[in-house]
């Protein structure tokens, strides 16, 4: 089976990554992880890369101070010195440029702990609790020029419990999220995401994957 060269972009623990290297392992993934790239030379998912034999890569944003355009020509030589065919953020946290975006149009999606449109941006989970929502979750979407804007792949709902705290309730998303998002790569790098319909208010609903996780702790 014929896999898409995949790079991970982290800037943090990589847990989201661990997922993806997990569905790579069991040989039935139609993708390879074939580079770990972090904005932060301490990020923990780089350790994560090694033990899986990944090959990894360092672009640190500091040196390059405001010059976000120089930054990201350093990213984009390494993702194409490794013959990157298709990027996946997995909690990458600097908003990239419109010219970045071009460069990657149709071959770069996200992870987002939200059931986008709702709550794009930072702190989600606090501002779903504070919104009085009952259900939260995550989405994995295209990267388009706007933040979180881009048209969604799939979803994964989770309940807001009584006396939840974000912590709480960043933990039952993020045991969602590390279900849908090597559904979304698979689907995505097999340009099968056109096909993702659902069961949501309605019929254009983008699929609700896994459903109500009523069975999260």
């Amino acid at each position: 089976m014929s896999r898409t060269r995949v790079g991970v972009l982290i800037s943090g623990r990589g847990s989201n990554l661990q997922t993806l290297l997990d569905a790579q392992a069991t040989g039935q993934a139609p993708f390879e992880i074939a580079l770990v790239l972090s904005n932060d030379p301490a990020a923990g998912g780089l350790d994560r890369a090694l033990r899986a034999g990944v090959e990894t890569a360092i672009v640190d944003h500091k040196p390059f101070g405001k010059n976000r355009a120089a930054f990201e020509d350093a990213m984009h030589a390494a993702l194409t010195e490794h013959a990157i065919e298709f990027v996946a953020l997995a909690g990458f946290m600097r908003v990239l440029t419109p010219g970045f975006v071009a460069r990657w149009a149709g071959r770069m999606i996200n992870i987002h702990p939200s059931l986008l449109p709702s709550f794009p941006g930072l702190h989600t989970h606090a501002r779903a609790l504070e919104a009085g929502v009952k259900l939260h979750g995550c989405t994995v979407h295209w990267v388009s020029d706007g933040v979180d804007e881009g048209a969604i792949i799939g979803q994964a709902a989770v309940p807001v419990k009584p006396g939840d705290t974000p912590d709480t309730l960043a933990a039952r998303v993020l045991r969602a999220e590390h279900q849908l998002f090597p559904m979304c790569l698979a689907l995505a790098v097999q340009g099968r995401s056109a096909q993702v319909r659902g069961f949501g208010p309605r019929d254009d609903a983008p699929l609700l994957l896994n459903g109500w996780l009523a069975d999260a702790p």
